[in-house]
């Protein structure tokens, strides 16, 4: 009997860069709006994510307290079938209506 070879959908990293966490007056409707959207992408939000705290840079030489250049401050992960899909994914995210923007990345395994 031929074996099936199973072929896994590839995740994307959703990086959130702009506009930080929503004012405290805010916050409620904003993690409703997450929520939201959330529930809307279904099983393709593999991890949700969290919002970015304290960092350090890490190079080849040095360690250093902050983030690198360009900070993201947070983070999600998407299973879908390529690029093109996990962008439609994201296109209804809140953070995008409080003026931020979503960074899409394939995640790609060595070798």
């Amino acid at each position: 009997m031929p074996s099936e070879e199973i072929i896994a959908m590839p995740n994307f990293l959703i990086t959130y860069h702009g506009t930080g966490a929503p004012a405290p007056e805010q916050a409620q409707e904003a993690m409703a709006a997450f929520m939201a959207w959330a529930s809307s992408a279904g099983e393709a939000l593999i991890d949700p994510g969290a919002p970015l705290g304290p960092a350090k840079t890490v190079t080849a030489v040095s360690v250093s307290d902050g983030p690198a250049d360009g900070p993201a401050n947070g983070y999600s992960i998407v299973q879908a079938p390529d690029l093109d899909s996990a962008v439609e994914l994201v296109k209804g995210h809140p953070f995008l209506s409080r003026g931020g923007s979503l960074q899409v990345s394939t995640a790609t395994l060595p070798g």
